[in-house]
């Protein structure tokens, strides 16, 4: 069964560094915090290899509103320079797609972050979460950090 796209949120930008590099930050699950738009992820725990790779599990130290939490996730898409996904226990899945520029000869890459909640456990529950309503300005902000990394 493929998912609806109501389960999926995506959010695109164009981004001025090449896949390779792009891929580079994203797979160091340690600097995750340096872009994360939602300003949930504060720290990182990596027991497997860096750069993360398929099935790699790493911890991530959390904060939402004055809560601290700890949460650990696993890669679960793969591929080279274009594609990253991980889960947690919840089951949904956060997604890096890279795409290379062709106008600007793969200098710029088209990156598509993605939340998708068709592979959650309950994935009915999830239309009932009130941050629902704020992860597309949350992915927004994601990749306007992840430009403001590569542009300075």
């Amino acid at each position: 069964m493929s998912p609806s796209m109501s389960q999926i949120i995506s959010v695109s930008r164009l981004i001025p560094a090449t896949a390779p590099e792009i891929f580079a930050l994203l797979s160091d699950a340690s600097r995750h915090s340096e872009f994360d738009g939602s300003d949930t992820v504060k720290g990182s725990k990596t027991d497997g290899p860096v750069p993360l790779k398929m099935g790699t599990k790493f911890g991530m130290d959390m904060k939402i509103k004055f809560v601290p939490y700890k949460i650990t996730n696993e890669v679960v898409e793969f591929e080279q320079d274009r594609l990253i996904a991980w889960k947690h226990f919840g089951g949904h899945r956060w997604r890096y797609e890279l795409t290379p520029d062709a106008a600007s000869n793969g200098a710029s890459t088209l990156v598509t972050e993605s939340f998708d909640w068709s592979t959650a456990l309950v994935p009915a529950a999830y239309r009932f979460l009130p941050y629902m309503k704020t992860h597309p300005e949350s992915i927004r902000l994601t990749l306007e950090r992840l430009e403001q990394l590569f542009a300075a």
